[in-house]
């Protein structure tokens, strides 16, 4: 076993043998099983990139939520620290095998961390990046003051579900239980059950699970007669505000929360509601007319489409499609992911698919394409996925990297950069480049689910 895996090995599994990781998850003969010398220099590269965006959030940011790369400091998300970069990157550094990062992040989480502040959050991002990334810490490391800190935030957030439908607002004051901002979107109230169903799980308390499951049951019930879900929706009245469908942000990750949250909990209403979900999605929103297949924008009771645009966000897709088992369809949709990097050199937030330009040119690295690539390699053993994956990594380290960190692109035409480097991209980006890197390495998809954030949650209870 190469020095990496002993590595990983030691780090990882000793305190809790069954986040283990799966070495025969690729069959022995495909691809990924014999391309093992490449595949570690690559992954040495990824690695690299990590150690680089952690130095400079360790130089200039230390304690803060983010790095700003390009002025040299720190950014926190609401006036005061969250450790959003350290509680979101933990799992990484222990899956690369890095373990004096991960003593530092620990070290800093465990004696720095809390949640008893009068700070307004958004429900969503706190409960995929930090509550998420402390269940995948507890699971990982087996410490339990990572549970005790998931087990405090996730109460804090309860008092946003208390609403006439039980679906969240978007905000809460974590001290006050205050909410504000009740129209919120399928992808902020359908994005919880994986954090709070594991959390449920794991401290025996079962309203974790039965408040994400109503909000998303709820939300599923309001459903068009043919099947798809608007834009936005009025928490308290129940009402549609914006009647459009899409896959897009907003709606995305609500359909890959009904598909993972039954793979994990064994929930057969999750099961039902996935299916009754991706039929229309394949009806109505999916487009061949412009050169592959593309998923557009359509008003949500008629189905008809409204407008051909696409982009980074909607990159989750393929990964989703493979893990349900259509590898096929998300094998076409991967070559038009694929497609956006090829034609721009790093794909545009949106981009409008019938005539190839650019709608909103940035590029905040964000994961979804590397991460389809990631699934569509591990579930097919095709290189050609590990070779797509790889060429996005390059991409992003020619144009993003700086002397402190690595930065979002503004334009991904003019190269333009943007002071800021989203947590997600230690957890999310260089996570799945590195598996994708590292094929000995890879997390067995039939027992680890990833949350939205790339946070592996598994079955340990």
């Amino acid at each position: 076993m190469n020095r990496i895996l002993r590595t990983i090995r030691t780090a990882v599994l000793a305190p809790l043998a069954v986040m283990a990781v799966h070495v025969g998850a690729v069959a022995q003969g495909t691809p990924a099983a014999r391309d093992t010398g490449r595949a570690e220099v690559s992954a040495e590269r990824v690695r690299d990139a990590f150690r680089h965006a952690w130095g400079g959030y360790k130089r200039y940011a230390w304690g803060h939520d983010e790095l700003r790369p390009l002025t040299r400091g720190a950014k926190d998300w609401y006036g005061q620290s969250l450790l959003m970069t350290p509680v979101d990157g933990y799992d990484t550094m222990l899956l690369m095998g890095l373990t004096t990062e991960a003593a530092e992040a620990k070290e800093l989480i465990v004696t720095q961390l809390g949640f008893d502040r009068d700070v307004e959050v958004q429900v969503f991002e706190v409960t995929i990046r930090l509550l998420g990334g402390l269940l995948s810490a507890y699971q990982m490391d087996g410490d339990p003051r990572f549970l005790r800190l998931a087990d405090d935030l996730g109460k804090r957030l309860l008092p946003a579900f208390r609403t006439e439908t039980g679906m969240p607002c978007r905000f809460v004051n974590l001290r006050s239980g205050a909410v504000r901002d009740c129209v919120s979107n399928p992808a902020e109230i359908g994005t919880l059950m994986l954090e709070f169903g594991t959390l449920a799980r794991l401290t025996g308390n079962p309203v974790y699970y039965d408040t994400a499951k109503r909000a998303v049951t709820e939300l599923f019930r309001r459903r068009s007669a043919i099947g798809l879900v608007g834009g936005d929706i009025d928490v308290r009245t129940g009402r549609w505000t914006t009647t459009v469908s899409h896959t897009s942000g907003g709606i995305d990750s609500y359909y890959e929360y009904l598909l993972k949250s039954w793979r994990l909990f064994g929930d057969e209403d999750m099961r039902r509601m996935w299916r009754e979900s991706i039929g229309p999605v394949n009806r109505y929103l999916a487009d061949e007319g412009h050169g592959g297949l593309w998923y557009g924008y359509a008003e949500m009771e008629t189905g008809v489409l409204t407008k051909t645009h696409s982009g980074a966000l909607d990159a989750f897709l393929p990964a989703v499609l493979a893990l349900d088992g259509d590898t096929a369809r998300a094998a076409r949709l991967m070559t038009s992911v694929n497609r956006m990097w090829t034609t721009f050199g790093i794909e545009p937030e949106e981009m409008d698919y019938a005539t190839m330009t650019i709608v909103y040119p940035g590029y905040p690295l964000r994961p979804e394409a590397i991460e389809s690539a990631y699934y569509l390699y591990v579930l097919t053993g095709d290189e050609r996925y590990r070779r797509m994956g790889g060429a996005m990594f390059d991409a992003v380290e020619r144009a993003a990297r700086t002397d402190a960190g690595y930065a979002s692109l503004a334009n991904v035409t003019t190269r333009e950069r943007r002071d800021e480097m989203p947590s997600f991209y230690l957890a999310e980006t260089l996570k799945y480049a590195y598996l994708l890197a590292a094929p000995r390495s890879t997390l067995d998809l039939n027992a680890v689910v990833f949350n939205t954030e790339a946070h592996p949650l598994r079955k340990t209870w």
